[in-house]
């Protein structure tokens, strides 16, 4: 006779335990959903964005250590950010900025500079900031996209920022190292921005992706919040573009 002994799974250590995590774009969408894992995995988080009510509805739900409004694509203001920011802090991620879709003949170049500011500029500008204040083996983590990888009407400053990104986040894993740069480059995530872009067609989107992606089902950011937590506690990871489609770019846009 034999007698079974109930083993009880072993209890895993918060991943990112006594850690901070600055999110810039933090108060919706996917730094929202990462803020609240990191919260979920141990950290402290410290959020900033552009709208102060959203933002002050998420530090309070997430027991956030701090909050700053304000708009990270004006420099001296993200560098007074960065100046007052408490010493060290071990991830900072931006998700701040949309894409910009636009035919040459209808481009609004106000917008058009505003999009390469904040998908270039604001990048290098972050990396500088983080130099000395983001500990070694920490992380500075960019959101990019995969959808405009493909030349269309329409896509042209879009093409380049994506394309762009995965060069200058390699760059800057090499040249602020041992801080750890990565880029997590997502397809189409059902967020509010997204909601904003379709409008009337978002429903209909959902409905195409459900049936045509692998995975069966649209990506969500609790998705993409999984991801960059991964990225964030694991200390092997430097200079690397990390597709999130749910296998999007296998079966066509």
């Amino acid at each position: 006779m034999t007698t079974a002994t109930a083993t009880a799974p072993a209890k895993r250590e918060p991943e990112l335990l006594g850690q901070t995590v600055v999110v810039i774009g933090g108060s919706a969408g996917i730094g929202l959903e990462t803020a609240r894992r990191a919260r979920a995995e141990g950290a402290e988080v410290i959020l900033a964005a552009r709208n102060r009510e959203r933002l002050e509805r998420a530090a309070s739900e997430l027991g956030a250590l701090s909050t700053a409004a304000f708009d990270a694509a004006d420099p001296a203001r993200l560098e007074r950010f960065f100046h007052d920011l408490p010493k060290p802090i071990d991830h900072v991620m931006v998700t701040a900025g949309g894409p910009y879709y636009a035919p040459l003949a209808d481009m609004d170049f106000e917008r058009a500079r505003r999009s390469v500011d904040e998908h270039l500029w604001l990048p290098l500008q972050l990396a500088r900031h983080a130099v000395g204040r983001v500990r070694p083996g920490g992380t500075l983590l960019f959101v990019g996209g995969t959808g405009a990888r493909r030349p269309a009407v329409g896509l042209a400053l879009a093409s380049a920022v994506t394309v762009a990104l995965p060069a200058l986040t390699a760059g800057l894993a090499l040249e602020i190292a041992p801080v750890r740069v990565n880029l997590i480059a997502a397809g189409f995530v059902d967020t509010p921005l997204s909601a904003s872009l379709l409008g009337d067609q978002l429903e209909e989107r959902r409905n195409e992706l459900r049936t045509t992606l692998p995975i069966g089902r649209v990506v969500g950011p609790a998705d993409v919040a999984a991801l960059a937590v991964h990225v964030m506690s694991n200390t092997a990871l430097a200079g690397a573009t990390y597709d999130i489609d749910g296998g999007q770019q296998l079966v066509g846009w």
